[in-house]
C-alpha cells in the first residue's frame, strides 16, 4: 500500500522523535528515526510533524529544528494537559447545565455570567456554549437551573448592576455627626408657622410643607417649605459625590433605591411633630387667592411641622361639598379651602399662557371619566408578590393644591436665580420631538406648564439637581446681589453645564428602569388573573392598544386598520415575563367609540 507523508507525519512519535541525539536536526540528518534508507515520503512527513509540534522542537532555520530545552518542554507539556483537562472540565460543566443542574462551581458566579461576565474564563464559556446548544436566554436557563428564582431577579438585577455596581445600599459608617448637624443649623430662625405636609401614604423622603398665616386686612402669607439637606452637604463633599453619582432616587413598583442616606431622612425629612430645616418661600395672597404685588420672601429657618396629610386618608374627604361647608369641624377646612382659590388662579394663569404660545388649555380637575386613567399605584404583597394595581387620582383638591403651589415655587425660584445672575439647573419645554423637555444652565420658558422660568428646587432629598438648586438658594438667600462671587457655581462654570448632561441621561435612565419594572407587573397582574384571560383595551396607534385597568401597552394587530380610541374586548393567551411580551387576539370590537376624549392624548411612551 502507497504509504504518504501524512500517514508518516501522524505516526512518529514526538517523544521518542525527541530523544534522538541531535539537538539541531534537519529533515536530511535524521537517520535514528526511520533507520539509513529514508524515503521521500517519510522525509516530508517528518518535516511535517516536526513543523507541528512546537513544543517538542522549535524551527532554526530553512529546514532545521533544535530540540526544546528539557524545563520548557515540560512546561509546554503541563500546558497542554491543563488544556484538556480545562476542555473536559468545560464539557462536564456544559452537560449539567443543559440536564438542569448548576455545577456547585458556579453558584457563586451566577450574577457575573449574567451581566458581566469574563469571557475568556472557562465557566463563562460552558455557561455560553450551553445556551447556544438549548437555544435559551441566558436568564432563562438559570432559572430551569434553580439559579434564578424568577425574572424579576433578572430584570433588577441587571439595572442594579449597571447604575450600583458597589450595591444599593450605604455603608454602616456613611453619617454625619451630631455636631455637623448643629453647626449646619447654627443661627436659624424657628418661624411663626403651622406647616402640613401633602404626601402619598408610602411617601418617606418628605420634601415639602405648605403653611397658610392670616397677617391682616383680609391677607394671607402663604409659605412653601422645602427641606434642606444643601445646609449641611457641601459641593465636593462625601456626601455630595454619593448625591452626586445616583443623581435621583429611584422609583419602581414595591420598591425604591434612596439618592441620599436613611440619617438624612431623620433629619431632614419634613416630618410632624419636630421643627425641621427648611428653605421657605412666603407669597402674599388675598382674600379671592389672588397674589398680591408684595414682593416674594425667601428665607432659611426651622419650620415647625405640625402634622403629615396622607393622600389615601384625605383625598376621599376633600371634595367641592367638603369646602363648600361653613362649619366644618374638620382640622384646614378653611386652610384648604384658600389654597383651593389660589391654586385654581394659577392654574388659570398658566393656561392663559399656554394659549397665548399656541397650545390647549388643559382642563383643571379630574380627568373625563371615559378617558384613560394615566397613573396608577402598585402594591405588592410581601412574601406572595401578589399584585393591587389602583389608579391614582391626578386632578383632585389636594393634588391640585400640592402641584400649583410646587409649580409656583419652582417658577419664583427659577425667576430669582435668573435676576441674580446665578447659574442653575433650568428645567425648560421648546418646540417638539423627544428631547423638547431638558435640562440647562441657562433660563429658559417651559411650555407645557405655561411659565417663564421653571428650576426644580421642591425635592431635593429625591433629585440632586434640585439640591444643587438648593445650593445656589442658599447663596443667593446669604448674600443678596453678592452671590455670584460665593454661590458653589460660579456664572459661566462648566461643572454645573456637566452636571445637566449627566442629570438627564441618568433620570432617563431610571425612568425607564420605571417603566421596565411597571410592565413587569402589570404582566405579573394579568397572569394572576389565570390565562387565557379576557379584558378591555383601547387602539392607539398603529396596532398598539393601551389596556383599559393598567398602564399596559400591547401590539395587537387586528386593531392596526381601526380608528384611534376603538375599544375592544381582548383575550391574552400567552404572557412571557422574561421578554415582558404578551401574546393577544381580539374577541370583539365596540363600534360606538368615538375620539373625543382628551385623556390618552400623548399615551404612547415617547
Amino acid at each position: 500500500n502507497f504509504q504518504t507523508p501524512r500517514y508518516f507525519s501522524e505516526k512518529i512519535l514526538n517523544p521518542l522523535l525527541c530523544q534522538c541525539k541531535p539537538i539541531y536536526m534537519g529533515c536530511k540528518n535524521i537517520k535514528e528515526y526511520f533507520g539509513d534508507t529514508v524515503s521521500t515520503p517519510q522525509l516530508i512527513g517528518l518535516a511535517i510533524a516536526l513543523q507541528g509540534a512546537p513544543v517538542y522542537f522549535r524551527r532554526k532555520g530553512r529546514g532545521a529544528f533544535m530540540r526544546a530545552p528539557f524545563d520548557q518542554l515540560q512546561a509546554g507539556l503541563a500546558a497542554i494537559e491543563r488544556k484538556q483537562r480545562d476542555l473536559l472540565q468545560q464539557e462536564t460543566w456544559q452537560s449539567e447545565l443543559i440536564e438542569g443542574k448548576l455545577p456547585d462551581a458556579l453558584s457563586t458566579q451566577v450574577n457575573s455570567l449574567l451581566f458581566h461576565p469574563d469571557k475568556n474564563s472557562l465557566a463563562y464559556k460552558a455557561f455560553h456554549g450551553a445556551c447556544e446548544q438549548t437555544g435559551e436566554h441566558p436568564a432563562r436557563l438559570l432559572m430551569r437551573c434553580g439559579a434564578l428564582d424568577s425574572p424579576l431577579s433578572y430584570h433588577h438585577g441587571q439595572f442594579i448592576q449597571a447604575h450600583f455596581p458597589k450595591g444599593e445600599g450605604f455603608a454602616s459608617d456613611f453619617r454625619f455627626t451630631n455636631a455637623e448637624y448643629e453647626k449646619a443649623i447654627a443661627g436659624l430662625p424657628t418661624a411663626q408657622v403651622k406647616a402640613f405636609s401633602i404626601d402619598d401614604v408610602g411617601t418617606t423622603e418628605i420634601d415639602d410643607a405648605l403653611s397658610l398665616t392670616p397677617i391682616g386686612n383680609g391677607l394671607y402669607r402663604l409659605g412653601i417649605h422645602i427641606a434642606a439637606p444643601g445646609l449641611l452637604i457641601q459641593k465636593g463633599d462625601r456626601f455630595d459625590q454619593v448625591a452626586r453619582e445616583r443623581m435621583s432616587t429611584v422609583y419602581f413598583p414595591g420598591d425604591k433605591i434612596t439618592m441620599l442616606p436613611e440619617q438624612f431622612v431623620e433629619y431632614f425629612s419634613l416630618d410632624a411633630g419636630s421643627a425641621r430645616p427648611a428653605v421657605s418661600l412666603y407669597v402674599e395672597i388675598d382674600a379671592l387667592g389672588h397674589r398680591t404685588q408684595t414682593p416674594p420672601q425667601s428665607t432659611l429657618e426651622l419650620v415647625p411641622i405640625e402634622t403629615n396629610l396622607r393622600l389615601d386618608e384625605w383625598e376621599p374627604l376633600v371634595d367641592e361639598a367638603f369646602l363648600a361647608q361653613e362649619n366644618s369641624s374638620l382640622p384646614y377646612h378653611e386652610t384648604l379651602n384658600r389654597l383651593w382659590v389660589l391654586a385654581q388662579n394659577e392654574h388659570q394663569k398658566r393656561q392663559e399662557q399656554r394659549v397665548k404660545d399656541g397650545l390647549r388649555a388643559e382642563v383643571l380637575g379630574q380627568a373625563d371619566p371615559n378617558a384613560l386613567i394615566r397613573d396608577f399605584n402598585f402594591k405588592i404583597t410581601s412574601p406572595t408578590n401578589e399584585i393591587v394595581i389602583e389608579p391614582r387620582i391626578r386632578g383632585s383638591i389636594l393634588d391640585t393644591i400640592v402641584a400649583e403651589c410646587m409649580i409656583l415655587c419652582n417658577r419664583i425660584w427659577g425667576q430669582a436665580l435668573a435676576e441674580h445672575g446665578l447659574p442653575a439647573l433650568f428645567r425648560t419645554q421648546k418646540g417638539w420631538g423627544a428631547m423638547r423637555t431638558r435640562m440647562q444652565t441657562t433660563p429658559g420658558p417651559h411650555g407645557g406648564l405655561g411659565v417663564e422660568f421653571y428650576a426644580w428646587c421642591t425635592s431635593p432629598l429625591r433629585r440632586y439637581a434640585d439640591l444643587v438648586n438648593q445650593w445656589q438658594l442658599i447663596a443667593m438667600i446669604r448674600n443678596g446681589v453678592t452671590a455670584k462671587m460665593t454661590a458653589p457655581f460660579p456664572p459661566k462654570d462648566s461643572e454645573i453645564m456637566g452636571i445637566a448632561a449627566d442629570f438627564d441621561a441618568v433620570y432617563l435612565q431610571y425612568g425607564e428602569h420605571q417603566s421596565r419594572m411597571e410592565r413587569y407587573w402589570c404582566l405579573r397582574w394579568l397572569a394572576q388573573a389565570g390565562l387565557p384571560h379576557s379584558i378591555y383595551a383601547r387602539h392607539l396607534k398603529e396596532g398598539m392598544a393601551r389596556i383599559e385597568p393598567i398602564p399596559l401597552h400591547l401590539p395587537i394587530p387586528e386593531l392596526a386598520g381601526h380608528p384611534r380610541l376603538t375599544r375592544a374586548k381582548i383575550e391574552i393567551m400567552e404572557i412571557d415575563l422574561l421578554d415582558l411580551t404578551a401574546k393577544a387576539r381580539v374577541l370583539e370590537l365596540e363600534t360606538n367609540t368615538s375620539d373625543t376624549s382628551t385623556g390618552a392624548e400623548g399615551d404612547l411612551p415617547e
